[in-house]
């Protein structure tokens, strides 16, 4: 939590306890310079302050401080003068501490990026568990699920829920939070073999336990990667322990279940379904719009993205976020070097036709009933897509769309740009036109069951 912030906020309460003329004598004037290894430093205004404050207010401050941030701070009072002073001093000391031992210098970073957060990560029906398991976390650290272990497909958001926590607990307390990806827990063991001027590595052994195991909360982001490295998955299990057994938070992310991590030992995968363990799914569509939606409100973009071409992108590009948005950087920089072009759905298949998954329309379910349907009536999968009105093509395409809203879990939009771009009223229309016919024309009836159940059977020729 920012000091200033926090500060207020104490003033503010404090002042309802105090007269006036005690609030303004005594208190008005301080600041808060900082909270640090369970001291709160205070500035104080003259030298008088620091003994009456200390002697008479200690208790209330103390019991003020803790509810505002759950935590009993030691009270450190000092003019503005000393303040520099003793930063100096510190400054001085850890260089020279530093330098005569030839370790790394012991300044910590959490390593957490700002640009994640719980306001910025959208939540949808494949991750609103993993969200609420992580809000949960970040607001009971060390209490509600721990180990808190994250997994799911690349791109889904599992670093993004992870920081998010990071960032939260920073926030709102004086916790101490360590984000590392497992190769930099792996290159930092490594380290630990260095020999320093007098032939040992203690400084070097100190400097590791100091960073992992004296820390409230640590983050290890793609755990996989420790799978071979026996020695570090020795270390990490006594990291684990010292931080469990202390009751410090530990969050882990992967690409598999626990189970899944066969080259990780037996005793590790045990300890990771010891608190909670959730998985992100892949976005589905609804989700993948919003995402989209949300990179092109976030970038200020200057020329307008319209809804079909939003729900192209969300329908073909796939479910990888980082994909997503990538997808609108290159469509924008496309029109761009088009000599500012407008945006249309023409437009974004040409500027995207690399860029689409080749996979995709195989495990597509709305694509594979296009399949089916087209091989029944003798045309291409083209024409079901196509502006073509015939009717031996808009028929069969009114029946595939029936189809679609029938047996996928898909919307009217997202099946009007599977086919060609169609207004969501034209797939509702094509959608009651069928299942009005169905009533009173037996032979349709029978066609319709006939492909339901080609199409559940997975019955399809893919030469």
């Amino acid at each position: 939590m920012n000091v200033d912030v926090l500060w207020a906020n104490f003033l503010t309460q404090i002042k309802e306890d105090l007269s006036s003329l005690a609030y303004d004598t005594w208190f008005k004037d301080t600041s808060l310079y900082k909270l640090d290894n369970g001291k709160a430093t205070i500035i104080v205004p003259m030298q008088i302050h620091k003994k009456h404050l200390a002697d008479k207010y200690s208790t209330l401050i103390i019991d003020k401080l803790n509810s505002i941030t759950g935590t009993n701070f030691e009270l450190e009072f000092l003019l503005s003068d000393e303040i520099e002073v003793v930063d100096e001093i510190k400054e001085e000391k850890q260089i020279i501490s530093e330098e005569s031992r030839g370790v790394p210098p012991n300044t910590f970073q959490s390593n957490l990026s700002s640009k994640y957060s719980f306001e910025n990560f959208i939540v949808g029906n494949s991750n609103k568990f993993a969200h609420a398991a992580a809000l949960s976390v970040a607001e009971n650290p060390g209490y509600m699920y721990n180990p808190l272990f994250i997994y799911g497909n690349s791109g889904l958001g599992k670093t993004h829920l992870m920081q998010a926590i990071g960032n939260y607990i920073s926030k709102n307390s004086n916790r101490k939070v360590l984000y590392v990806t497992s190769d930099q827990f792996i290159q930092d063991f490594i380290g630990m073999k260095k020999k320093d001027e007098d032939g040992t590595n203690f400084n070097y052994v100190d400097f590791f336990k100091n960073k992992y195991r004296n820390v409230d909360v640590l983050i290890i982001d793609d755990i996989q990667f420790l799978g071979g490295a026996t020695q570090t998955q020795h270390e990490f299990f006594h990291t684990f322990n010292k931080l469990y057994n202390d009751s410090k938070q530990i969050i882990i992310s992967s690409d598999r279940s626990p189970t899944d991590l066969k080259l990780l030992e037996d005793r590790l995968r045990t300890r990771f379904t010891w608190g909670l363990t959730v998985n992100i799914y892949p976005p589905d569509f609804t989700l993948r719009t919003e995402i989209i939606r949300k990179k092109i409100s976030a970038g200020n973009f200057e020329k307008e993205i319209p809804n079909d071409v939003i729900e192209y992108i969300a329908s073909n590009v796939g479910t990888d976020v980082r994909q997503l948005e990538g997808s609108i950087t290159r469509l924008i920089a496309y029109s761009t070097m088009m000599s500012g072009v407008e945006i249309t759905l023409d437009l974004a298949i040409e500027a995207l036709k690399d860029f689409i998954n080749k996979g995709i329309s195989e495990k597509n379910d709305v694509h594979r009933i296009q399949k089916i349907v087209s091989e029944y009536f003798q045309i291409t999968v083209e024409d079901i897509r196509s502006k073509k009105r015939s009717s031996n093509i808009s028929f069969p395409r009114q029946i595939a769309m029936y189809l679609c809203r029938k047996m996928t879990s898909e919307s009217f939009p997202k099946i009007g740009t599977e086919f060609g771009g169609k207004d969501h009223s034209t797939v509702m229309h094509s959608v009651e036109k069928i299942e009005q016919e169905i009533k009173v024309n037996p032979d349709l009836a029978k066609i319709i069951d006939k492909l339901q159940k080609d199409i559940g059977s997975g019955n399809v020729n893919n030469n």
